[in-house]
């Protein structure tokens, strides 16, 4: 079992930043890849970013340039930079760690952007 707790969501202007926090606990020595995933009002979730054990990332292209995923495997958490903040990147905000034949998520964090 893998628990997920994600933090720093928050409403913030357009072109703002916010840093997003995701601490894993449980079987954690089974997750390699670990990722953020956004679900707007609406729409289907979608993956936004993913980032191994190793440090390989991948990026949604909207995402790209403007968030960045990182990883600390000492502190068992992943974090999302984004900056330059866009109306349309209101969501949202899952952790996500897939473990074998499981997909575990968190809860998820509320990010908001006024124009």
């Amino acid at each position: 079992q893998v628990q997920l707790v994600e933090s720093g969501g928050g409403l913030v202007q357009a072109g703002g930043s916010l840093r997003l926090s995701c601490a894993a606990s449980g079987s954690i020595g089974s997750i390699n890849v670990m990722g953020w995933y956004r679900q707007a009002p609406g729409k289907q979730r979608e993956k936004v970013a993913t980032i191994t054990r190793g440090g390989s990332t991948n990026y949604v292209d909207s995402a790209k340039g403007r968030f960045t995923i990182s990883r600390d495997n000492a502190k068992n958490t992943v974090y999302l930079q984004m900056n330059g903040l866009k109306p349309e990147d209101t969501a949202v905000y899952y952790c996500n760690a897939p473990v074998g034949r499981s997909d575990y998520w968190g809860r998820g964090t509320q990010v908001t952007v006024s124009s």
